[in-house]
């Protein structure tokens, strides 16, 4: 699919129909998430992908019962490594850039969802501590987006966009 296809067809799928994602398909995925820019390409970002009903049960728990998390077939747990961006970067490595790589990668998965005809959402709202308890994850380790993903079983309507002269500022 042409990259600005991806783009514009792009939408936050929250249901999903009980097929399984292949490996080879998670795979492809997965390598697009690993193929993200990050800062000082130190890749100050850990990925938990959770296949497990039971975890996956956990998760929408932790996600204060959001059913797009409990629906999926997967969930990728998308968390920073602030160790990783300390000794280069210091404090603006742990309190910015890790947390930049972690969306950043997190956005790599959405578009890539959708060129492998997958549907995902980013989910922000959940309980951190919850969340890093059910991965098992370091405390070093900051869980900061969640991205359900499974084979749609909706096709969202497309919602409104700001228009590019409110958005965008010419200087």
């Amino acid at each position: 699919m042409d990259f600005f296809d991806v783009v514009k067809t792009r939408k936050s799928v929250r249901a999903f129909k009980k097929q399984k994602i292949e490996p080879e398909v998670m795979m492809r995925l997965l390598e697009a998430v690993r193929s993200c820019p990050t800062a000082g390409n130190l890749q100050a970002y850990q990925v938990y992908l959770v296949e497990t009903p039971e975890m996956i049960k956990s998760l929408a728990k932790a996600a204060y019962g959001q059913t797009c998390v409990s629906g999926a077939r997967a969930v990728l747990v998308f968390l920073t490594d602030a160790l990783r961006s300390e000794a280069k970067y210091r404090e603006r490595g742990v309190t910015l850039y890790c947390i930049q790589d972690a969306t950043i990668a997190a956005t790599f998965a959405h578009l890539a969802a959708v060129a492998l005809e997958l549907g995902s959402v980013m989910v922000g709202a959940f309980s951190e501590a919850e969340v890093a308890r059910v991965i098992d994850a370091p405390t070093t380790q900051r869980p900061v987006l969640m991205l359900p993903v499974g084979y749609p079983d909706e096709t969202p309507a497309p919602t409104d966009r700001r228009l590019l002269d409110d958005l965008v500022i010419r200087c």
